[in-house]
């Protein structure tokens, strides 16, 4: 009996740890990116893998990606808002670095020394999406501002609504009895349309609120396109309202070329639980004097393509000023940001911010707002995988001067991709998962400069599944909240000479964990230079006793210390072809981009000190890729707008 009793525990713990498959699911494709979702039971020593290689199509050989990330377990929380998320067990991933407009064999092979319960290998086929560009197949309408007198080509109209619904004046302005087709292009010429907010018979069909709403529903191949016609500047000036366009019910929109101005949310395209846009194009514009630039929160808003524009908020040009504090009643205590050091009203929120799934993000600039990109902070996820923030690209954005961070991955689930992006000036945190849904999110070759907190990565509400590589940060890596299964490789971590902190601060949920061949540039006379925290294999610890961290003084004693780190490497900024620190002290000042070198040193010791990663770096120009962002010998990327020969920014 006691044999068998045996045996029956073998055998419970064998099904326990044996890995039964779900249903692979295929995320939004983007231009450059695939991702993909496994759900799983089973695993519970979490030792199952999923490879996964790839080819074009008509290719024989095959080539290896990152292998998907194992997620599941982990427990994302935040107390005072009442979130409590548990990460469900599966693999998740991406494919990175693809062409646009390609399709792709993509072969994934799940192991499992414990056995695998079912179908262990998953082979699909997968189209990655191209830019959107108008039709070639519908009527081409002219729109011309209230005041222009000169000679019209046909069919011509007064105005976006006169066109789009063939709107009128006044009680009329909503009877749209000729709507614009699928296919058509507008071509908005040079003038001011700015809606008469308070006249009756406005001649922009906007009265009172000054509102475009924009509902028609057209399709990939036959989009509707709103375009610059090429006399000039097509302006869009809100007149101070609240909300200019309001696309959230609309289907495959291209907006391009055009300038939005003077308002507080330019294109609004979607609302949480009610409904939002999909397949929404933005690209060559420009937003000035806006508090917000592109907005949706549905979370069925899906393939946004957000770029080549020109994003100016409100805020301080000439100073950086934190957010703690601001627009509170004369009295009231006020919450203060850890490391603000000042208050402003908000008076520009965010540049960009979605929710949904195959979003890009691309080549804009970006500057003056409380932040630039962000995922919305939506809570626990939806089951639906097709109604979920996943499958976002984010990418060569230039972004300067913000009261908050740079890019907020808040709120994301699976295959969050942030990369190549520059960053100068941010009052409270550089590059943010706040929290992460399980993952992965990718943070690949960003460059981070002059965030006096000391937040570059800001890491919290107990995010789950950060992948972090090749990311050139000059200022201090100060992580204190416990994230679970984060992964570092390749990274530069410069400290700035800060005298109240070391370089580097870390803490870890769970034991599954690792970091690797980065560089530290310790701060001089820092006794705890770093600052460790990670629970034994099996235990998950979310709130770790103070007595529970471990402190070393050098790189040496941390790697002895904790395992992790056996390849890296203290540097300092000799490593640079001409780069020095922000100056810790002076917070408020405003540093520009076109004044910093972030090129390596050829020779220097950051030169040649990384470790291969498949899709990565594949293309580095050495014996083995160096550390930070930019690969020595390489050309830089190009931030910011393609189409912009000047610097935004600048004085």
């Amino acid at each position: 009996m006691r044999l068998f009793a045996l045996l029956l525990a073998a055998w419970s713990l064998q099904a326990q740890n044996a890995t039964t498959p779900g249903k692979f699911h295929v995320e939004h494709p983007t231009l450059h990116n695939l991702g993909f979702e496994w759900p799983i039971a089973g695993d519970a020593n979490r030792n199952a893998t999923v490879t996964v290689q790839y080819r074009a199509a008509g290719e024989t050989a095959w080539r290896n990606a990152l292998p998907l990330l194992r997620i599941g377990g982990e427990n994302v929380y935040r107390r005072r808002e009442n979130l409590d998320y548990m990460v469900p067990d599966g693999f998740a991933g991406s494919i990175l670095n693809v062409k646009e407009g390609t399709e792709y064999e993509c072969k994934f092979v799940l192991a499992d020394p414990d056995g695998v319960n079912g179908t262990a290998t998953q082979t699909v086929k997968v189209k990655t999406r191209t830019e959107p560009m108008p039709s070639k197949e519908g009527r081409v309408l002219h729109v011309y501002p209230p005041d222009y007198e000169g000679k019209r080509i046909e069919p011509s109209f007064t105005g976006i609504l006169q066109a789009y619904y063939g709107a009128g004046l006044g009680d009329w302005s909503v009877v749209w009895e000729r709507r614009a087709r699928p296919g058509d292009t507008i071509l908005v010429h040079a003038g001011l349309y700015k809606p008469e907010r308070w006249n009756y018979v406005d001649p922009m069909m906007a009265p009172f609120d000054g509102l475009m709403s924009l509902s028609i529903k057209a399709t990939p191949e036959k989009p509707i396109t709103i375009k610059a016609a090429g006399d000039g500047d097509p302006i869009f000036d809100g007149d101070g309202g609240h909300r200019l366009f309001d696309v959230m019910a609309s289907k495959h929109h291209i907006f391009d070329g055009l300038t939005f101005r003077n308002v507080d949310i330019a294109i609004f395209a979607g609302q949480k639980e009610v409904i939002g846009a999909v397949g929404l194009t933005v690209k060559n514009c420009r937003f000035e004097n806006v508090g917000f630039g592109v907005w949706t929160e549905f979370a069925g808003s899906s393939d946004f393509y957000i770029v080549d524009n020109l994003f100016l908020g409100r805020d301080d040009r000439f100073k950086m000023v934190g957010w703690g504090g601001a627009a509170r009643s004369p009295g009231a205590p006020a919450y203060r940001a850890p490391g603000d050091y000042g208050s402003h009203p908000l008076r520009s929120y965010y540049a960009v911010k979605v929710y949904g799934q195959g979003h890009v993000i691309a080549h804009n600039s970006i500057a003056y707002f409380h932040d630039a990109i962000s995922i919305s902070t939506y809570g626990t996820p939806e089951k639906d995988p097709d109604m979920r923030a996943s499958a976002i690209d984010i990418y060569n954005n230039d972004m300067h001067l913000f009261g908050d961070d740079f890019v907020e991955t808040d709120g994301g689930v699976h295959n969050i991709r942030v990369y190549n992006n520059r960053g100068v000036n941010a009052a409270h945190g550089g590059y943010s998962s706040q929290p992460i849904f399980g993952g992965p999110a990718y943070f690949i070759r960003n460059i981070l400069y002059h965030v006096p907190s000391g937040v570059a990565f800001k890491f919290s509400g107990k995010p789950a599944g950060l992948i972090v590589y090749h990311n050139t940060i000059i200022g201090e890596y100060q992580h204190g909240d416990p994230s679970s299964n984060m992964h570092y490789r390749n990274n530069l971590y410069m400290g700035r000479g800060t005298p109240d902190r070391g370089v580097y601060r870390i803490a870890n949920a769970t034991a599954y964990h690792s970091s690797d061949y980065n560089g530290f540039r310790p701060n001089p006379g820092v006794s705890e230079q770093y600052q460790y925290f990670a629970p034994p294999a099996g235990e998950r610890v979310y709130e770790p006793k103070r007595e529970a961290w471990k402190t070393f003084a050098t790189l040496a004693d941390f790697k002895k210390g904790t395992g992790q780190e056996a390849h890296s490497i203290e540097v300092d900024f000799d490593i640079f072809e001409s780069l020095k620190p922000p100056a810790h002290a002076d917070r408020h000042r405003v540093y520009h981009a076109m004044d910093l070198n972030f090129r390596l040193k050829a020779g220097s010791k950051a030169v040649d000190a990384g470790v291969a990663i498949p899709t990565v770096n594949e293309d580095h120009a050495g014996a083995a890729p160096d550390l930070g962002a930019l690969e020595s010998g390489k050309p830089l990327p190009h931030w910011g707008p393609r189409w912009l020969t000047w610097q935004p920014f600048y004085r």
